[in-house]
């Protein structure tokens, strides 16, 4: 089955968890993209009264188009659900989250909120996360320096680029740097060594965070739920 088949599948499941009168996390990413027309189409049909909050300008101009009510993070007490991407995610549901350079905002709404889904393609369910490249956002100002303490700690970083050789730019105007890892056998002592570093704004390590993760699947939807 064609990858974005599976990742539409799971989307589209997902929404089925949204409620009425909720406050919902609205996430960044290829298969979010399907989550919002899927939650766009429920709220007409069914009139449903929602409040959405937004991981990225993109999502935010996505949902507006589409008429779903939007609000800023700082204007709501909590959020009841947040239904999110991810990069990976291992069978402890420890998982990476950043490809889409939104994770500062990801993580924000994701610690704000009750609950936690996250809908993937069955290709991103991994053993051991660490294949693909962790994001980590930095100011621009001495990202030079941490880089080169990345290099001395064998993190293998590598400044995300565009097409044209310019930096990538996250919402706040940041950088990225993606270590590539292959493998992270300690994500928490991972996590708190970069967390750290001065410079550093945040990783995209999502540990201990998401409660179920709605998998797209050739033989269906799989739901997996965190002990």
């Amino acid at each position: 089955m064609d990858k974005n088949a599976m990742k539409k599948m799971a989307a589209e499941r997902s929404v089925d968890f949204v409620e009425d009168n909720m406050i919902l996390g609205l996430g960044t990413g290829s298969t979010v993209v399907y989550m919002v027309e899927a939650l766009a189409k429920r709220v007409q049909a069914e009139h449903l009264n929602l409040t959405c909050v937004c991981t990225s300008i993109r999502t935010e101009e996505q949902a507006k188009s589409l008429g779903i009510p939007v609000k800023a993070l700082n204007d709501v007490d909590h959020i009841d659900l947040t239904i999110d991407g991810a990069d990976e995610v291992d069978a402890n549901f420890q998982g990476i989250k950043g490809g889409g350079a939104a994770h500062l905002f990801e993580k924000l709404v994701a610690t704000t909120s009750t609950r936690n889904i996250w809908i993937v393609d069955q290709e991103k369910v991994v053993d051991t996360i660490g294949r693909f490249p962790l994001p980590v956002e930095v100011i621009p100002f001495g990202s030079q320096q941490v880089f080169n303490k990345m290099v001395k700690e064998g993190l293998n970083p590598e400044f995300r680029m565009t097409a044209d050789g310019q930096h990538v730019l996250t919402d706040s105007k940041n950088y990225i740097i993606d270590l590539h890892l292959n493998k992270i056998n300690h994500p928490h002592l991972l996590a708190s060594w970069l967390s750290e570093q001065v410079g550093v704004v945040e990783h995209g390590l999502f540990l201990d965070i998401v409660d179920q993760v709605v998998v797209g699947a050739p033989n269906g939807v799989k739901i997996l739920t965190a002990k």
